[in-house]
């Protein structure tokens, strides 16, 4: 009975809605629309529909030609009334007019690339760029014609980098007299096809730049490991298959989307702008930049563009490292003071450098042992000449005892500027004005009202640094710093969930970069790891120390094998020992020359076997290794080319009772109080016998 009912409601309803169908009036589509139409969904095919009616409202016959009208014409249907006609845009010659900047081919592994002024071209991957006409800048560093050619690294781990067309100062000629030079300086670079493009598409204060292919050994060896081979270029399935994408292909790189790119707020240009002022000037001395602030806000983005932008101007910036999760030029775990005369283009782990000095520490984060770490830093900051300007690097732990130590940090190095970041994601963070730090208490410093002198001295922290001998007659007076608050919007996929695993990302990677070191250089084919010769290190040349854990005597060589040591001096002679190994009770603080990875230990002939990158020369000074929480990339382990059978070093057969054998275990930090846990190596990658 219900059925009866509702059978004649639906009756009349269906038989309107396809009369209503029926009336519409046909329209016929060419072979490929109705190929297209045919995989539409119901509501494309509606708005497919609703752009043809509109198109054959504005004049076209869609029934006679069969020919599809373009997007663009079918948005605007002619209107029956007249309107006021838009504003023309303003005149432009050459490619100024282009969307997009156009690229041309031009040879294998080369490219052309005609920007126009104040346009820009984002990319992912990595080139050498080349300015043969006029002035671009990529990531603040200016590279103007003439000059050598620079290594850009952009990778999918950091934001995109972009070659940006700048204004340059041209004496007034015309248009005839500026094409007439640029063709003179182009004869020698390119072939009369490509000058010819070039001059077509000429227009007045443009920039014509060379992208050629570049292979490194370091980039070759981190993209040999499985699941690496995305960080610099992702395959995407595209549509536009065109004589630029095959251009762009054939360097190296990809066009990326400009939302992509680094985006820099205002307040960050205003920063950037008054630092290379102040630096500049040196008015008052050399100054000394202090960048602070909550993790993942830019700190490292803001040091390297600022790095960038000085190098433009001065020959040379000093850089102390005091973050040692993400450190920028070494490997993690350490506290290091290097001196930068070159730009730096790329994320850390292109740009591994040896410093000028560099104590390593052994953990990506200093909790529990903030005393150790503040020593290594007076340490490491006695080396600084004051010669040129200082960028230091802080840690994002700004919270609890991370505040109290970043105003430690502040009294004993005395900086000029303080740059202090926040964002609408990061954790509520004071402002650190001078008034601030004078009225805090630090872990090891007491405030200004605790100390009647004005111009009051830390003995405890200045008795190790070096001054110079009318610096050493009076007293070192904190006058205070000048705060520079800065507001960041920059975009990450990190979130509270992933950025444990994202850093440890980053930690591997820097690892790898090291290790890429190793190789020699192209074209020459990569050589595994187990393909290199170690050095031959006696058990009575060097001492050993595990640093983050406590081992027990008859297993110390069992942590030292297959891991990450750093290669240090120390100052007391180790020799005179008949047989070895030497154990150190102590961690001391000293120099660290380099790194590397014990590949093994010959118990009979009482020998380590050290592979690294650290030249021979420097070896010789080499008399302690440490052994810290940082930790080989597991897929250096797996990713042994050329061996057959078990691969050594993995075996699923192993004690974690040992003690030294996990965290749990002899680890001197307790799960209450350590954050950020060193977590031990899985089963599957466990040294064996």
């Amino acid at each position: 009975m219900a059925d009866s009912q509702v059978l004649p409601k639906r009756g009349p309803f269906r038989s309107t809605w396809l009369r209503a169908r029926k009336a519409r009036t046909p329209l016929v589509l060419s072979r490929r629309p109705r190929r297209r139409l045919g995989t539409l969904r119901w509501c494309g095919r509606r708005r497919l529909r609703r752009r043809l009616l509109q198109a054959e409202a504005a004049g076209a016959d869609w029934r006679e030609s069969g020919c599809p009208v373009p997007r663009a014409v079918a948005r605007r249907p002619k209107p029956e009334a007249p309107r006021p006609a838009p504003a023309a845009p303003p005149a432009a010659s050459g490619p100024a007019t282009l969307p997009i900047p156009p690229v041309r081919p031009a040879g294998p592994g080369r490219a052309l690339l005609l920007l126009p002024l104040e346009q820009g071209f984002t990319f992912s991957g990595i080139c050498r760029v080349t300015c043969l006409y006029g002035q671009v800048q990529v990531f603040g560093f200016t590279i103007s014609q003439g000059q050598p050619a620079q290594e850009v690294f952009s990778a999918y781990t950091h934001s995109r980098l972009a070659i940006n067309a700048v204004h340059y100062s041209m004496p007034e000629k015309s248009k005839k007299e500026m094409k007439r030079e640029a063709r003179t300086l182009l004869r020698s670079h390119l072939s009369r096809d490509d000058r010819c493009w070039l001059m077509k598409n000429f227009s007045p204060l443009c920039s014509i730049v060379m992208l050629e292919q570049l292979k490194t050994s370091t980039v070759n060896f981190l993209v040999s490991h499985p699941g690496l081979s995305y960080v610099f270029v992702q395959e995407s399935p595209t549509f536009q298959i065109n004589s630029e994408h095959l251009a762009l292909r054939s360097v190296g790189i990809k066009r990326e989307k400009k939302k992509n790119g680094l985006r820099l707020t205002e307040s960050v240009l205003s920063a950037l702008e008054e630092l290379v002022t102040v630096s500049c000037e040196e008015v008052d001395g050399c100054p000394v930049i202090l960048v602070c602030g909550s993790q993942d806000v830019g700190k490292s983005t803001f040091n390297r563009y600022l790095i960038n932008q000085l190098l433009n101007s001065i020959s040379c910036i000093d850089y102390l490292e005091c973050d040692l999760g993400q450190t920028e030029f070494t490997p993690p775990g350490c506290i290091s003071l290097l001196n930068i005369t070159e730009p730096i283009l790329g994320p850390p782990f292109t740009h591994q450098r040896t410093p000028q000095k560099m104590v390593y520490y052994g953990k990506p984060s200093c909790k529990n042992n903030y005393e150790n770490y503040i020593e290594i830093i007076k340490y490491v900051f006695s080396s600084y000449k004051r010669e040129s300007p200082l960028i230091v690097n802080t840690m994002g732990w700004v919270s609890d005892k991370g505040l109290l130590l970043l105003i430690d940090l502040i009294r004993l190095l005395s900086p000029s500027h303080v740059v202090q970041f926040s964002s609408g994601r990061s954790k509520y963070m004071p402002n650190l004005t001078p008034d601030y730090v004078d009225d805090m208490d630090g872990l090891y410093t007491k405030s200004k009202s605790r100390v009647r002198n004005r111009g009051f001295q830390l003995a405890e922290f200045t008795e190790n640094l070096e001054f110079a001998d009318e610096e050493k007659e009076s007293p070192v007076v904190f006058t205070g710093h000048k705060l520079i608050c800065v507001q960041s919007d920059f975009t990450f996929r990190k979130t509270p969930r992933n950025r444990e695993s994202h850093n440890k990302v980053l930690r591997d990677l820097a690892v790898l970069g090291y290790l890429g070191q190793l190789q020699p250089p192209v074209p020459r084919p990569l050589c595994p790891l187990h393909g290199l010769t170690p050095y031959q290190v006696p058990f009575n040349a060097v001492a050993l120390r595990i640093i983050h854990a406590d081992v027990a005597p008859t297993h110390i060589l069992y942590a030292v094998n297959a891991s990450w040591v750093g290669l240090c001096k120390i100052l007391d002679d180790v020799r005179g020992y008949a047989n070895g190994p030497i154990l150190l009770a102590q961690t001391p603080i000293c120099d660290c020359l380099g790194f590397g990875i014990c590949r093994g230990i010959d118990m009979e002939k009482r020998l380590y076997h050290i592979l690294t990158p650290v030249p021979p020369e420097e070896l010789r000074n080499v008399n302690c290794l440490l052994v810290g929480a940082i930790s080989i990339p597991h897929c250096v382990f797996k990713s042994q080319r050329g061996l057959e059978g078990t691969i050594p070093y993995i075996t699923t057969d192993y004690n974690f009772k040992l003690p030294g054998a996990s965290e749990k275990i002899g680890a001197r930090e307790t799960e209450e109080t350590c954050e950020e846990k060193v977590h031990p190596k899985p089963k599957l990658y466990r040294r064996i016998n």
